[in-house]
């Protein structure tokens, strides 16, 4: 028989699980404590200790990983204009398994050049201009962030002109810098293909050892890479199949995590109103958002600063006195797991309802109606979920949740919020498995395998 071993280590749990590729089936997942503070490898040796209690010692002819310990790769973005290379530089991160902890236009700041030594990101995406159109400002923000004291990498990838004189800037001192095509060489036409695999290259060469991984590298079989990579791929394939008619079709998925609240889409997301107006750029089918300040642990308290306590008094029945004991007790001890029954898990599960209603309200597209000589007009920005038909719950937060239904109620559309389009009708599916980041890393081997996987595992949220 042939097994694959997947581990994705995560910000709180090492999840790892094996694959009978044979018959097409997991035969056993376990987790343990990521110990990214002393080596990560004591985490997965737990892990698969836990494993092999219940599968036995097998020998895996895949082992393969994936990794957002330590917070991820994170990255700061910066284009020119907001709603043009600005957006088109967060969607090539976003979509490449990075943390975007910010994002710049125009000519970057003193201030801002501040900002961004003290998000210490791990790369910086520069992006500026059309092919042949401005080079000025991305010039001036070469020169900024090559004043910066911080051992970040820079990913060039705006207007092609400028791009010898901005390597220069950053080359005399001493950043390292790569070179690619620009994110959107015409107005309004995305390229982020190219950028994506830059910020992969680097995460492979760089963030697996400065995150303590490169031991683990030398015993997997293929690269590691972003755990959110691997969750976008597994979404992707979920949604799209192998082959027409394969997939589950359109389809949101919510991974809510202890630094991160993550919202992927597979659809077209075009405008369901009539005579709607579409402004800014072109949305791609396959789309990812990560919410930094809405984490269940690690961000807990600007998580619970943007929540309502009123909402939580009445639809919960908690009160501020109990959130502000968790608070306290999750700051001291982020690994801190409440208990099943508990009114700290009524907090978590109240906290993880507000995670996924803004993260997705931030993730969908909105409208406007704007009135014109001719009449009224439709303005709509980003991507319209209304009639996307599938939710797919992930993360711990939902999948250990009383009550996931619940929390993924917060995904759909809200009558008193009628211009953010979210989904209407909509069927809940779970992640129970914690498989979603595997079948990403096995699909790239074995799509047909992982499909099926998927299609036997992932579970509606009603049932089990």
């Amino acid at each position: 028989m042939s097994f694959f071993l997947t581990v994705d280590f995560g910000s709180t749990y090492t999840k790892i699980c094996a694959v009978d590729v044979e018959n097409k089936k997991v035969i056993g997942t376990a987790k343990a404590f990521t110990t990214i503070q002393t080596d990560v490898r004591e985490g997965f040796d737990a892990a698969l200790k836990e494993l092999e209690a219940q599968a036995g010692k097998l020998e895996y002819g895949e082992r393969l990983a994936c990794s957002s310990a330590g917070g991820g790769l994170k990255m700061i973005a910066l284009g020119l204009v907001p709603e043009l290379t600005a957006k088109a530089a967060k969607m090539a991160a976003s979509s490449a398994g990075a943390k975007v902890t910010d994002t710049f236009s125009y000519e970057v700041s003193s201030r801002e050049q501040e900002e961004i030594y003290k998000a210490n990101p791990d790369i910086v995406l520069l992006c500026g201009g059309t092919d042949g159109g401005n080079r000025e400002v991305v010039i001036h923000n070469a020169k900024k962030i090559s004043e910066i004291d911080r051992d970040f990498s820079v990913i060039y990838a705006g207007n092609k002109s400028a791009a010898d004189e901005a390597e220069e800037i950053l080359r005399k001192k001493n950043k390292n810098i790569i070179i690619c095509k620009n994110v959107m060489p015409v107005f309004n036409v995305l390229d982020i293909g190219p950028a994506k695999d830059a910020i992969r290259s680097l995460f492979i060469e760089r963030i697996i050892h400065a995150k303590g991984l490169s031991e683990i590298q030398k015993f997997m079989t293929r690269e590691i890479i972003p755990t959110p990579l691997a969750v976008f791929d597994a979404a992707e394939l979920f949604s799209k199949g192998c082959k027409d008619g394969e997939g589950l079709g359109e389809l949101l998925a919510v991974d809510v995590g202890g630094a991160t609240t993550d919202v992927y889409t597979m659809c077209h997301g075009k405008p369901s109103l009539p005579n709607a107006v579409i402004k800014g750029l072109p949305e791609p089918f396959a789309k990812r958002s990560v919410e930094g300040d809405l984490g269940l642990r690690y961000n807990i308290d600007s998580l619970a600063d943007s929540a309502s306590l009123e909402n939580a008094a009445t639809d919960f029945e908690i009160n501020e006195g109990d959130i502000k004991e968790w608070l306290s007790i999750c700051k001291k001890d982020p690994e801190r797991i409440s208990e099943k029954g508990s009114i700290y898990r009524k907090i978590d599960e109240y906290l993880t309802c507000h995670a996924v209603n803004i993260a997705v309200e931030r993730h969908c597209g909105t409208f406007e109606s704007v009135y014109t000589p001719v009449g009224e007009t439709i303005i709509m920005s980003g991507k319209d979920l209304t009639h996307v038909p599938l939710i797919i719950g992930i993360g711990g937060p939902i999948i250990n949740s009383e009550n996931p239904e619940k929390i993924l109620g917060e995904a759909i559309f809200k009558p008193g919020r009628p211009a953010i389009l979210k989904p209407r009708e909509v069927k809940f599916l779970l992640d129970r498995k914690y498989i979603f980041a595997s079948m990403g890393l096995v699909g790239k081997i074995e799509p047909q395998l992982a499909l099926k996987i998927m299609k036997n595992e992932i579970m509606e949220a009603g049932n089990g």
